[in-house]
């Protein structure tokens, strides 16, 4: 009887060995991916990023704080370009000394377009969202806003972004320019904008631009002749030094410090975000990395 009771003892602590052991190493197994996925710090004032498949946040740092947005702006210039309807990539545009003026007066980031040049819609939108041309911005706005004067047709212009944010829901986003240099009344946020370039990366056109690292393009001068522009190239750092990187938008300005609205896709998953305020053009890259290696690994 004894021996039986210390047998049934030892059953009973083995039993809570092996249970009490399961636990451990179940704890083990669970700790180390909340760990990996521990949220990075980054230097950027605000970020945001989401799985961009079901909408699903993955991190946020005053994600709804409403911040002046430099060019990332010109994501919805795009959109608002590539949603018109009948829209023909083709149709030529003649470069106006208006805009070239502009981008002078402004010390604006330019395509360098050339007065008198027909330029093609496909030509604008790449030299909008490669080397994120105000110059091209300004041509686009003026092509397809509605009205009897240039004024006019900017205005209507920035009418249908706003129009377009409300359709998205974009509540904390506000657009006064068609580029990004505004008056005082274009902002967004981290989570608004990201919200935007998923919507924007529907479009087969906007997807192939914004992974596009260079760019060359012919067009017809004022005489008639072919002229090659200078090669545009992709102000995004990403697409050369992050794997998977597909885009998506720079943007810079005093207010806006470094801003990039970023995209990246492994293993057939992509990851969407924004960081808005970071402090160099070399540290938006670094948090905009930080972000998409945290996307990745909330999504194992």
């Amino acid at each position: 009887m004894t021996t039986g009771t210390k047998g049934t003892h030892l059953r009973k602590s083995a039993a809570v060995a092996i249970t009490s052991g399961a636990l451990l190493v179940t704890g083990a197994l669970t700790a180390a991916p909340a760990q990996a996925a521990s949220a990075p710090k980054i230097v950027a004032k605000g970020g945001y990023v989401m799985d961009n498949a079901n909408g699903k946040t993955l991190y946020a740092k005053a994600a709804d704080t409403r911040r002046s947005t430099g060019s990332t702006t010109k994501i919805m210039t795009a959109k608002v370009v590539l949603a018109q309807p009948h829209l023909n990539l083709n149709t030529k545009v003649t470069i106006k000394k208006a805009y070239s003026d502009y981008v002078v007066r402004k010390n604006a980031s330019q395509a360098h377009l050339i007065v008198g040049d027909k330029v093609t819609v496909r030509q604008l939108l790449y030299g909008l969202m490669l080397p994120s041309g105000c110059d091209a911005a300004y041509a686009l706005a003026d092509k397809y806003g509605t009205g009897s004067t240039r004024t006019k047709r900017v205005a209507n212009f920035i009418g249908k972004m706003n129009s377009a944010a409300k359709k998205l829901h974009l509540k904390h986003t506000h657009f006064d320019s068609f580029d990004g240099i505004g008056n005082g009344h274009n902002y967004s946020t981290p989570r608004d904008l990201t919200k935007l370039a998923s919507s924007a990366m529907k479009n087969t056109m906007f997807r192939e631009i914004v992974k596009t690292k260079r760019y060359t393009a012919k067009t017809i001068t004022r005489t008639g002749s072919t002229r090659t522009m200078q090669t545009w190239r992709n102000t995004n750092s990403l697409l050369s030094s992050y794997r998977g990187a597909i885009g998506v938008k720079t943007g810079s300005g005093p207010e806006a410090g470094a801003c990039l609205v970023f995209a990246a896709t492994r293993n057939g998953k992509t990851v969407i975000g924004t960081v808005l305020a970071s402090t160099t053009y070399a540290q938006r890259t670094k948090d905009a990395s930080k972000l998409l290696n945290h996307g990745f690994a909330r999504l194992r």
